[in-house]
């Protein structure tokens, strides 16, 4: 028999949703059946798997310890260590300044991820438990392309990572861009247009006019330096969509320096050869989060920076 005690980041949730999470292995209509059989039962009464679970529920197993080893997996991530540049931490979220060519999220099983890395890093000190990584997974609450680098939000806590991940896709969160692109651009300016998504090359387009299955984009962006060509851009995500920033800025004739998919080969081989270039010039420097929910209330209105990479200053150390 195994006695469960429901945590901070395990309630909220359907006691059958907990339960296919700690015995990962077993079927439905197993849980079902142990709870039907008073196998399984909440606060010492039988359950059905639909209560609501509350920090403080007692859940029983009467079950062997060899079918609870049986029907459980833990997944601890084998990675590599990382030393992870965490920009800020609490009880409830961290915020890593993503460096350029890592992943945010695996793209196949054999894949390093920082969402792995985190996971890492939280078991490495003391943070997390493997056991509670039976009923609670440690995620990222927004993703950015492999070469784009800056700041991704890691949800600790279930709080954390639900009310972060919902304030992510309603796009009330205030997320800001710097980017190298070729060109003088002298003035701020809002622009619009029509993307469309070739899934399978996983790759857009941008067009003036809308086009069959394509979504509406805008992209606002102020020049801060020009120099020998180049400006940097402070960039403001009106909609949120792939590869939008990248996309946009290049189908107005402004590719982002070494952007190897919608940038200039051109453009690219000229920053390889002036200043050593190699990687897409593009950073999440800023977040600053809107009125959140508690017990996260005590982060609004709160502005995050990451520094820009050492890459920038390749050509901006000439705009000083």
């Amino acid at each position: 028999m195994q006695s469960l005690i429901v945590s901070k980041n395990e309630a909220g949730q359907r006691l059958d949703k907990l339960l296919a999470k700690y015995l990962n292995l077993a079927g439905k209509g197993f849980l079902y059946k142990m709870m039907r059989k008073k196998n399984i039962t909440l606060n010492g009464k039988k359950c059905d798997g639909s209560e609501k679970l509350m920090p403080g529920d007692e859940i029983k197993l009467f079950l062997s310890d060899e079918t609870i080893l049986k029907f459980s997996e833990v997944k601890i991530p084998v990675v590599k260590k990382i030393n992870l540049n965490i920009i800020y931490e609490d009880d409830h979220i961290l915020l890593v300044n993503k460096p350029s060519g890592m992943l945010s999220q695996k793209a196949k099983k054999s894949d390093e991820s920082l969402v792995e890395y985190m996971i890492d890093y939280l078991i490495s000190s003391g943070q997390l438990s493997t056991d509670q990584l039976k009923s609670f997974r440690p995620s990222i609450c927004n993703r950015l392309d492999r070469n784009t680098s800056g700041l991704v939000v890691g949800g600790k806590s279930l709080a954390g990572l639900q009310i972060m991940s919902e304030v992510f896709k309603d796009r009330t969160i205030h997320k800001y861009y710097q980017c190298v692109v070729k060109g003088h651009i002298s003035d701020r300016q809002k622009i619009s247009g029509f993307l469309i998504k070739d899934e399978v090359a996983n790759q857009v387009a941008v067009h003036k006019s809308q086009v069959p299955d394509s979504v509406p984009i805008t992209t606002e962006y102020e020049p801060l330096q020009y120099y020998g060509g180049y400006t940097l851009l402070k960039v403001t995500l009106i909609t949120g969509r792939t590869h939008q920033i990248r996309a946009h800025l290049s189908s107005i004739g402004h590719p982002i320096v070494g952007d190897h998919k919608y940038g200039s080969s051109q453009v690219n081989e000229e920053a390889k050869r002036l200043y050593h270039i190699n990687s897409q010039m593009l950073h999440s420097y800023q977040v600053v989060f809107p009125q959140l929910k508690e017990p996260l209330a005590y982060l609004s209105g709160k502005s995050f920076l990451a520094p820009l990479p050492k890459t920038f200053s390749k050509i901006c150390k000439d705009w000083r």
